[in-house]
Formats: C-alpha cells, structure tokens, sequence
C-alpha cells in the first residue's frame, strides 16, 4: 500500500526539521569553541608574568602629584625579561603574576625605584667640555662611557675654572613614583610560547 502524498510531505517536513535542528547544534558548538579561543588568546587567564618571563607592556610614569614624566601609550611597548635587573625593582615586581591584558596602577616608594647613589656625582676636568661653551648649574649633557660605551645624561651641580661636578642619578633618582601599567604579550621562559593581546580601548 502506497504512502499518499500527504504523509510523504509529513516526513519531509519532518526530515528537514531534524536537519534545521542538527545545523543548529552545530552552529552553537561552533560559536562556542570560537568565544573560548578568542578568550584564551585575549585574556589568557592561564598564563601569568614570572620570572624568566620576556614580557611587553604599555605604561604611563607619573610623580606623586599625578603629573606624568614619562609614557609610552600609542607608541612602541616596552619589553623586558622578568628578573634580568633591566628594570628597576617596583615595576619588576608589579609585573609578576599580571595577566596578558590587565592593567593595574602602582605605588613605587623611592627605595624600589631610582635609588640615588651618591658615587655617581663627580667632578669632571673644565677640559671635557668645549673652551667657549658656557656651563651654568642645572644644564643637562650627554656623555658615553668609556667603561661600557653606554650613553649617560649628566646634570651640571656646579661650576669652578677647573671643574665640573656633574651628577649622574637619573633624574627620577629618591622620588616614590606612580605607574600605569598593562601587559600586552606575555612570552613564557620555559617553554617559549606566547600570550599576545591587543590593547582595547
């Protein structure tokens, strides 16, 4: 016995149904498994900043009194390994256990910043400096080691006919300062991965 046509459409309304159904298990699985990659890559909550860890972060230096001395939003990252001495100490440690896109404001007292260290005021020949050039306490020079070749910003303390005693703390050196900082990429030592984001607004 023959199926009349009105149960054959039945079992094709039927059919396409159990299809439309399917797709959209599919559809949300699928979106799913994008949502977590793309949380993952973003956010990387697995993956924290250690020591070892080669990090770049976008930062905004600030005195006590909120005025920025120093900032590198909208420009190139700053990047550094965890632990290396490359930095001083307080942004060292404020980067450790940070997530790949978070963001956290900082105190940093004097004692874990730019230390003043008082071996680095000298006083230099008037020789050094050209024969007509007038020097006057407060002017800034830049000069590059003889030791490690490295180029120093030195501020003039004082001036006599034979020398002048320079000082080559940064300028930063005994103030508590305050930082703004965001992880933008993470690059783990061990095993060499990475965890990169890009900043949002």
């Amino acid at each position: 016995m023959k199926k009349s046509e009105k149960t054959k459409g039945r079992e094709k309304v039927a059919a396409r149904r159990q299809q439309y159904k399917l797709a959209g298990i599919v559809a949300v699985v699928a979106i799913i498994v994008i949502c977590a990659a793309v949380y993952l890559v973003f956010y990387s909550p697995g993956v924290v900043a250690a020591a070892g860890d080669t990090v770049s972060v976008t930062y905004t230096g600030m005195f006590e009194n909120k005025t920025i001395f120093d900032s590198n939003v909208n420009g190139t990252p700053l990047t550094f390994t965890i632990g290396s001495g490359t930095m001083i100490s307080g942004f060292d440690a404020a980067v450790r256990g940070m997530r790949v896109n978070e963001e956290k404001v900082v105190n940093i007292p004097a004692d874990q910043g730019y230390v003043y260290n008082p071996g680095l005021v000298q006083t230099v020949p008037r020789s050094m400096f050209q024969t007509n050039q007038t020097i006057s306490p407060g002017e800034q020079f830049s000069f590059q080691s003889s030791v490690d070749g490295r180029t120093r910003v030195v501020t003039v303390l004082s001036v006599n006919s034979t020398g002048v005693t320079v000082d080559a703390n940064s300028p930063l050196a005994g103030q508590n300062l305050i930082f703004d900082i965001k992880i933008d990429s993470i690059q783990k030592a061990s095993t060499g991965s990475n965890a990169t984001a890009t900043a949002t607004s």
